[in-house]
């Protein structure tokens, strides 16, 4: 099967006490690309079913010992979500409907042609598909937030808009860091939509917001009586993300034990629900983000170096709003919105303040500025105390009217530029692009390379 334009094995269980035919079956279906396991007897396949997970399986009606119909009855019991098409050598209307009542998914008289129990199958797979992205869908809507754009025309973002254009439509994980409140969800939403699986859902999980038990059952799911309060089974983020992309937001706040199971379903694809002995499959393209230094960690021996490895395939590191100030007008207009008058004052005191909390502070502090403001003027004393006394020593601004963008981007690199003593690369490495990048701003702004002459013209 293929969906997006990447392959995908089914996995395809047969069971019938024909040897002849269980076999021409299996070839047939290996031959179109399923993965494919049979046996000749119900109990057998009951075992099997009760070890792993299957997409579909393929069942006789009629065995010696545990025929298709006890089979149905004892996996509907179970509560197993494996679909089955039965197999009746009688093609009675009667055993049909009765094997539908037991939640058979279809049914095919022998002797059956293979390419027309390849059409049953994959009617039924497309069933349980279509099941499944609803499932899916639901949670995704679950999860969606009225999160703004990535918004920005500094040199960091722009060449952040580059790097999610380049490695979003890879299958690789994703490692994002940045300080809290720099838009790492933001950047995990515009890597899902770079993505061949951007019609698939983008499923979120944040390990800071669970304690730890919570967190195995929500991200791997639990079965019925896996614990107290499990009433009924549920699948975990995982499952729901299945075939689209999951973004762990705090990965760092993993616990131990959790991050060897983590490691486990991006080794192999395989994981087991709490309080189960299933083994099941899913392809997931993982995004991680962290505001620790995970290599540290590591160090620390609070996180495996293993998982670290395997989760920092490629890595998206966000600058802090205190190294774009360039974009501080763009952020300020769009959190404003219309309606709004801002006084001359603000965007200077706005633009020299340091913003530890990055971008979620200044959205937080624009939204106080507006439920305090009069006559529908936004001054610099709506704004937090430590935002409208200003910094002690301010950068120099020829005047608010002067003041746009361009000139705080030429101030800025000419500003960084000096700090590294005129070091082009250490300047191009604090603004977070390339040398390439660099010297075609000098040259834009007609900066001077010397420290000393490093300032605007």
């Amino acid at each position: 099967m293929t969906e997006n334009g990447v392959s995908r094995e089914i996995d395809l269980l047969i069971v019938d006490d024909d040897a002849d035919f269980r076999d021409d079956m299996a070839r047939y279906f290996s031959r179109c690309g399923y993965r494919v396991d049979h046996c000749g007897d119900g109990r057998a396949a009951l075992e099997r079913i009760q070890g792993r997970s299957y997409d579909v399986a393929i069942v006789d009606m009629v065995m010696p010992d545990i025929g298709g119909m006890e089979m149905l009855e004892s996996l509907r019991a179970a509560g197993a979500e494996c679909p089955i098409v039965m197999l009746t050598g009688k093609g009675t209307v009667e055993n049909a409907v009765e094997a539908m009542k037991l939640g058979a998914a279809d049914f095919i008289s022998k002797p059956a042609r293979l390419k027309e129990l390849e059409a049953v199958v994959d009617r039924v797979l497309e069933g349980s598909r279509l099941r499944q992205e609803n499932a899916q869908l639901r949670v995704a809507l679950q999860q969606q937030t009225n999160s703004s754009p990535m918004i920005g025309e500094s040199p960091p973002i722009l060449q952040l808009y580059r790097l999610i254009e380049r490695i979003g439509p890879t299958d690789k994980a994703v490692l994002i860091q940045g300080e809290s409140g720099t838009g790492k969800e933001l950047v995990a939403r515009a890597l899902h939509q770079a993505s061949p699986w951007r019609d698939k859902p983008l499923v979120i999980v944040n390990c800071a917001a669970l304690p730890e038990t919570l967190l195995e059952s929500e991200m791997f799911g639990h079965e019925k009586g896996a614990f107290t309060g499990a009433a009924t089974s549920k699948p975990g983020l995982f499952e729901v993300a299945d075939g689209g992309t999951l973004f762990i937001d705090e990965i760092g706040e993993l616990a131990p034990s959790l991050q060897a199971k983590l490691l486990r379903v991006l080794e192999d694809g395989t994981l087991r629900r709490v309080g189960s002995v299933k083994q099941r499959r899913v392809r997931v393209r993982l995004l991680a983000a962290t505001n620790r230094d995970l290599a540290d960690e590591v160090q620390k021996g609070g996180f495996r170096e293993d998982l670290f490895y395997r989760i920092n395939v490629l890595t998206v590191q966000l600058p802090p709003l205190r190294q774009r100030p360039g974009d501080v007008r763009i952020l300020l207009d769009h959190f404003v919105g219309n309606g709004w008058r801002i006084d001359p004052d603000v965007l200077p005191a706005l633009v020299q303040y340091s913003w530890p909390g990055n971008v979620r502070q200044l959205r937080n502090a624009i939204e106080r500025a507006k439920v305090l403001a009069e006559d529908d003027v936004i001054r610099i004393e709506n704004f937090p105390p430590e935002i409208s006394r200003g910094p002690v020593e301010r950068t120099p601004i020829a005047s608010p009217a002067e003041l746009d963008l361009e000139q705080l981007n030429k101030m800025f690199v000419a500003d960084t530029l000096k700090r590294h003593a005129g070091n082009k690369a250490r300047t191009a490495r604090a603004l977070g692009i390339s040398r390439r990048a660099l010297y075609r701003l000098l040259e834009k702004y007609q900066i001077e390379v010397n420290s000393d002459s490093a300032i605007p013209n």
